[in-house]
């Protein structure tokens, strides 16, 4: 007996001495167990998280804007200063740091940026009684765009018409290498809202109004972004805004919305949805209102919708001060103490709190203690924060090379920024008058936009309203230089005035027009009248009248009602191309490249058309078509050659159908592919896309193509008035649509 007990105990302990080896990790060599970094990530942060104290985790749960490490410690620029760095880093435990747009270094260079976000690393390890690393954040909208030396993409509107996935998985990939070649792991981007109002400020950020386009282009900018390739941590992208931000009644940002529940879960919520099953680690939750609650707020948004139902796991993060804002803007909270209960304990996981860090984390943890916020619910966020910190690989690589930083910075891509310029391209009109000759004797740009670099690279660009007056302006391919380069052998006349425009018409083979409209960002960029102005659509009657050919180019952030606009020779949407955008949009105008763009969005032929969009709902006056009358529809887009589609077929999931080439040159077809149902249980648009080919055609070249979709694509929330039902895919007959024709399939 006693022999037994001696065996049965020596069995135990040696069972309790292996299991207290395993779940040490690295202990058994001289390491925490969250330190090791061969440990499994779950262990990792539950070995980490019983060590931290409740300080230390409301720390973590915080956001705080870099320029309160600097300079005066609150809006002045300068170098970094301990003491300031104390207050937030040390005394207040911060475990995030961002750059808003224009919250650059002294010296806004890469090897800078790259300098200063590793003293604010080196502080807050050296300071940290765990040694916490750091996550820095940044909005890189177009590239990394808040360095003056970086290469600017093409905006999301701009992108969305590429239709082209492969190349948003490029785009984020270079965004990706440049940002975290600065010590920038977190991306505020891509925007995955839909496009529905042009009043609104925040439309250029958008992909397209489509639910499914906007979410296979960001969901592609996303594993773009979050792929892995050289030695430092790896970057998370964040799906913004969660969710129906971009419909607001008024047109105007930040301002509340009314959303059916229907709509919302039918058309607001699948471009994320695409960006969740890609793997996106971070959200940023809407700074509106929907049916009359602060996103910030509800419980329904980001616990029902967001994790129940989508299954997001990762970090859910405010946008710039929306807990504050509940008491301030929304008056859904008494004083801010409140409002930080009613937004944690509805699901935002950090906040940007850009102002004040120790005012935030005191009020969280008299949250705690008064039991408005529980424990198990701080664990909850901090759990989530710190696996994002250590799936990044930011505990063992939170530093990075300054001395590499310049050169993977510094005009970067230009290629792959001038070839999503001349891919986002889309000729909306042509006469024939495009492509312009290679041999062209005089030609003049005119246009208050031809040589204005600002308003080609629109907001966040440098700062969150555009390139500041009297600011550097990054290196940048005006339409005006573009064209010079595309000819060098013609006259080229610059005419900024429209008396000049005119005067010198009379002896030039064409003349282009080049309009715009200014930068801006957010509020700043609302407008209750999107459309050209008198004065601009002046300038365009003016030379129109000279009889010589007109090329209008509009660089604009949203289609703009045309007016007279629309009866010039040529029109070309530029959207707003970046950097290299003169040089891709003259590649298009010379014929160097065959234009293939598409339109994303509806283009509006009149302003009362808000919100627009091509999905609308029939009606029983005729249905949708005597509601939808744009001046250009969403899809369009023209080329110099000529496609045909034939044999259409279809059945569940797959549609196949051949595309020719009919035309004489070269060039790449975008098949949008649509499904009808005639019967729906509730309404449905007339046609939804599904999916899309691209296809590169030389003359005379036929292919099939097969495109296949997910049957779940065409979902519907079901039920009455209320939304009551699920989302789920009625039984019965569809029909697949790819141009003209039609073709039946049944799902089961």
């Amino acid at each position: 007996m006693f022999s037994r007990r001696r065996a049965l105990f020596g069995v135990l302990s040696a069972t309790v001495l292996i299991t207290s080896l395993s779940q040490a990790g690295g202990q058994a060599s001289g390491l925490e167990t969250y330190r090791d970094a061969s440990a499994p990530v779950d262990r990792r942060v539950d070995d980490l998280l019983r060590r931290m104290t409740l300080e230390e985790k409301a720390g973590q749960m915080t956001q705080i804007r870099v320029g309160k490490l600097r300079g005066d410690c609150q809006y002045a620029n300068g170098p970094l200063r301990d003491d300031c760095m104390k207050t937030v880093l040390q005394d207040a435990h911060v475990g995030s740091i961002l750059s808003g747009g224009g919250d650059f270094p002294v010296e806004n260079t890469p090897r800078a940026w790259a300098e200063t976000t590793n003293a604010i690393q080196k502080f807050a390890l050296d300071h940290g009684r765990l040694k916490i690393p750091v996550l820095y954040g940044a909005d890189g909208v177009h590239g990394h765009s808040n360095v003056v030396s970086a290469t600017m993409f093409p905006h999301q509107i701009g992108l969305g018409a590429t239709w082209d996935p492969a190349l948003l998985e490029q785009l984020g990939q270079s965004t990706s290498r440049a940002m975290r070649a600065t010590g920038v792991f977190w991306n505020f981007a891509p925007v995955s809202d839909v496009a529905r109002d042009t009043r609104w400020g925040r439309y250029y950020e958008t992909y397209s109004e489509d639910p499914y386009l906007a979410g296979t282009l960001a969901a592609a900018n996303v594993r773009g972004q979050q792929s892995h390739v050289d030695d430092t941590a790896q970057l998370t992208a964040t799906a913004k805004h969660f969710a129906g931000y971009s419909q607001p009644l008024n047109g105007h940002d930040r301002s509340p919305a009314q959303l059916p529940v229907r709509l919302l879960q039918d058309t607001f919520l699948p471009s994320f949805q695409a960006q969740f099953d890609a793997g996106v680690r971070t959200v940023m939750i809407n700074s509106g209102a929907v049916n009359g609650v602060p996103v910030h707020a509800s419980r329904f948004m980001p616990q029902t919708e967001l994790r129940e139902r989508m299954g997001f796991k990762g970090v859910a993060v405010s946008d710039w001060q929306d807990m504050r804002y509940l008491v301030d803007r929304y008056h859904v909270a008494p004083d801010y103490r409140a409002a930080i209960a009613l937004s944690v304990n509805a699901g935002v996981d950090m906040a940007m709190e850009p102002s004040n860090a120790g005012e935030f984390t005191s009020l969280l943890l008299e949250n705690v203690r008064s039991g408005a916020v529980s424990r198990g619910r701080i664990d909850q966020a901090v759990r989530r924060i710190l696996r994002l910190k250590f799936d990044l690989g930011l505990f063992e690589k939170p530093f990075v090379d300054p001395s590499k930083a310049n050169a993977i910075v510094d005009g970067a891509d230009r290629a792959l920024a001038r070839s999503a310029a001349s891919e986002g391209t889309v000729l909306l009109k042509n006469d024939g008058v495009l492509p312009l000759s290679s041999g062209v004797r005089k030609l003049v740009v005119t246009g208050e936009t031809a040589d204005d670099a600002r308003r080609q690279l629109g907001g966040w660009t440098v700062e969150w309203q555009g390139v500041p007056d009297g600011y550097p302006i990054p290196p940048t391919a005006t339409v005006l230089q573009g064209i010079r380069e595309a000819v060098p052998a013609a006259s080229v006349v610059h005419a900024p005035t429209v008396p000049l425009a005119v005067a010198e018409a009379a002896s030039a083979d064409a003349v282009i027009v080049v309009l715009g409209e200014k930068p801006g960002a957010e509020g700043p960029a609302d407008t209750e009248n999107p459309a050209l102005t008198v004065e601009q659509q002046a300038w365009v009657d003016a030379v129109r009248a000279t009889g010589k050919p007109v090329v209008v180019v509009l660089l604009t952030g949203r289609p703009q009602v045309l007016g007279s606009v629309l009866g010039a020779n040529a029109l070309v949407a530029g959207w707003l191309p970046g950097s290299e955008g003169g040089r891709g949009i003259a590649d298009v105008l010379f014929g160097a490249v065959n234009p293939s763009g598409r339109l994303p969005v509806s283009w509006p032929k009149v302003v009362g058309d808000q919100p627009m969009s091509y999905d609308q709902l029939p009606g029983a006056n005729g249905g949708p078509s005597s509601k939808y009358d744009p001046a250009f529809a969403f899809g369009h887009g023209l080329s110099y050659t000529t496609f045909a589609t034939s044999g259409l077929s279809a059945s569940a999931g797959t549609v196949r159908f051949s595309v020719a080439n009919t035309g004489s040159r070269a060039g790449t077809f975008i098949a949008p592919v649509y499904v009808h149902q005639p019967v729906s249980p509730v309404l449905a648009p007339e046609n939804r896309l599904v999916g899309f080919a691209r296809v590169t055609l030389a003359p005379g070249e036929k292919r099939d193509v097969s495109v296949t979709f997910d049957l779940r694509q065409l979902a519907v929330t079901v039920g009455d008035v209320d939304a009551s039902g699920k989302r789920e895919v009625p039984r019965g007959s569809y029909e697949a649509v790819v141009g003209d024709a039609r073709a039946g399939f049944v799902v089961r």
